[in-house]
């Protein structure tokens, strides 16, 4: 039930702007590709390891390959027609002996020409279609499950992060969260993960402040929440994060290994880690449309803009940030219920009025996208290691979740940004929440603001802040707002940034059997 009763026409109009703002980046992201959008499609194909040989340390086969088709004859007509046209003509059994053949110096790629070309882009083709169908049997087993074990009984769904860089440290972890209550697991990753141009290999039990995202990890885990959904009769979901450098390739893995969301924002890289914007808005395109092939909700990253912005004067850019979002996920194919956007609850709480004021954004948000699993995220800028004030906070944070049908609530703790949380800490944390839902019950059900109240009077004044903002980033261009700062005071210029090595124009003939069988749905 709507009770903010916003304006129909400057709703859709905020749609419409958002749609007009995404446009040149969509027709920028259609015309490149990048390296890791390259080595993604390649994994599709079926390369996997990695030359353990290497003196600088473990080098993936997929990152080997497709350097070297880059440095023999580009990447300009995509990876898989030089890869495939070296695997037939010499013989190779797979894409791995190519790479190690490649590592040896006996690979010449070049780009094939006529019936060589049609040869090897069926062949390509045809790979990356088995791929795909791995891809389609592990979210036809998601679907079984949950028919078999069943959905959590209520929402907003608890999400916990466990971060210990040991994956089997974690798996204890993550089984005694969803014990304890927690429906969703998110493996936070090593700190610095995001900058690595190439997806480590392998169980790893070295991470700093995380454990690093692999193939093997995500199968780790993944098993360890099957046989403990098991056992407390619910699934439980796996969350880990497509961003950074890699973001196509980690949407690959996660689509393999049966992951059900993934840390998916369209200019999170850019302006948090400062990764080229051209760079990260072809990769999240790939990237999202990996994730509906796969049936994994994407959560975005607007909650970080509050933590370097105020979060009073910068709500609306929230808002437009979500708009956005929501449009590039359209365009990649990821219908709503994929769509968990991302807010926060970061007004600083000596504030007037701030609990009527979180309550007002986290009900624009939710009235603005009513299909949508909302991913409601808890205090941090404001915790201060008074653990008694932010326990408190976090009820607060809890109540507006449960008041506002929130779909995803990441658990927040009272050592939150202040420390590494004790198990001890995630243990109080759920239960607080566990207190709030329960005694709240469907308390949203009775909640009604006042229409000419502050709540509804602030929603409104949000929402045409988010008009005039996207009114004039269609006048200067989103690349243009992005250089000047206007998401979380970060300006990242379109020409900078790391990973811009890695973006290539596309030729005519440029071939991506992945690329295609996504956008066509095959």
């Amino acid at each position: 039930m709507a009770l903010l009763d916003l304006d129909g026409e400057v709703v859709g109009r905020a749609r419409a702007l958002a749609a007009r703002a995404a446009e040149p980046v969509i027709t920028l992201a259609r015309a490149h590709t990048t390296v890791a959008v390259e080595r993604a499609t390649l994994r599709l194909a079926g390369i996997t390891g990695a030359d353990t040989t290497h003196r600088a340390g473990d080098v993936p086969w997929v990152n080997r390959v497709v350097d070297t088709i880059r440095e023999h004859c580009g990447l300009e007509h995509g990876a898989v027609l030089p890869a495939f046209h070296a695997l037939r003509e010499h013989d190779l059994g797979s894409l791995t002996e190519l790479a190690e053949a490649t590592a040896a110096g006996q690979v010449r790629f070049t780009v094939p020409t006529g019936k060589q070309a049609e040869r090897a882009g069926r062949a390509a083709r045809t790979a990356v279609a088995k791929g795909l169908r791995t891809v389609d049997r592990n979210r036809a087993q998601r679907d079984k499950l949950v028919a078999r074990l069943g959905d959590p009984a209520r929402r907003p769904w608890i999400y916990l992060i466990v971060a210990t860089g040991d994956i089997d440290e974690d798996v204890v972890q993550a089984c005694n969260a969803a014990r304890a209550g927690a429906d969703v697991i998110a493996v936070i990753r090593s700190t610095g993960q995001s900058l690595l141009d190439y997806v480590p290999e392998g169980a790893t039990h070295h991470g700093f402040a995380g454990t690093y995202a692999t193939q093997e990890n995500f199968r780790i885990m993944r098993a360890a929440l099957d046989e403990v959904s098991k056992e407390v009769g619910r699934y439980v979901r796996l969350t880990n994060y497509a961003s950074g450098l890699c973001m196509p390739e980690i949407a690959v893995l996660a689509g393999l290994e049966r992951l059900d969301m993934m840390l998916n924002d369209s200019m999170y890289g850019i302006l948090f880690r400062d990764i080229n914007p051209i760079r990260t808005f072809v990769d999240q395109r790939f990237s999202r449309q990996v994730h509906a092939r796969a049936g994994i909700i994407i959560n975005t990253g607007e909650d970080n803009y509050l933590t370097t912005a105020d979060a009073v004067e910068a709500a609306h850019t929230v808002t437009v940030s979500q708009l956005l979002n929501e449009r590039f996920a359209h365009e990649a194919g990821l219908p709503d219920e994929l769509l968990g956007l991302g807010h926060a609850f970061e007004i600083n709480p000596d504030l007037a009025d701030s609990f009527r004021m979180e309550l007002a954004h986290a009900l624009l948000a939710r009235e603005l996208f009513p299909d949508a699993p909302l991913k409601w995220m808890p205090p941090t800028k404001h915790m201060t290691g008074d653990v008694f004030k932010g326990y408190l906070l976090d009820g607060f944070f809890n109540l507006v979740g449960a008041l506002t049908g929130q779909g995803i609530l990441l658990v927040g703790m009272m050592t939150e940004a202040v420390v590494t949380p004790f198990l001890s800490d995630r243990d109080l944390a759920l239960a607080n929440v566990r207190y709030v839902l329960n005694a709240a019950g469907n308390l949203h059900e009775d909640f009604r603001p006042a229409p000419d109240g502050f709540i509804v009077k602030r929603a409104h004044q949000v929402l045409g802040e988010a008009v005039d903002l996207l009114e004039r980033i269609c006048r200067d261009g989103l690349l243009t707002a992005i250089a000047e700062g206007t998401f979380g005071l970060m300006k990242r210029p379109p020409d900078a940034g790391k990973g811009a090595d890695g973006v290539v124009e596309k030729a005519d003939g440029y071939v991506n059997p992945a690329s295609e069988l996504l956008e066509a749905g095959q």
